[in-house]
């Protein structure tokens, strides 16, 4: 069953500029490249990769939203 969290943060003043932090874009890209080699990933290493996919996802998720809600308060 889908489940609804609601989250209250400070406003980023520009979530244009939203990302993930160099150094977990980096890992992220890392375990990417080694799998895209054909290098298996440890079952550690592919829930990391998993979670961070995740997190970047949710990043774009929030990111689009913000543009929505910007286009319709214009």
């Amino acid at each position: 069953m889908p489940k609804t969290i609601h989250l209250e943060m400070p406003a980023v003043s520009d979530l244009g500029k939203l990302k993930l932090p160099a150094g977990v874009q980096g890992r992220l890209q890392e375990l990417l490249d080694r799998q895209d080699k054909g290098t298996k990933l440890t079952a550690r290493e592919r829930r990391e990769a998993e979670g961070l996919v995740e997190m970047a996802e949710w990043i774009s998720l929030l990111k689009l939203r913000a543009r929505r809600l910007n286009r319709s308060a214009a």
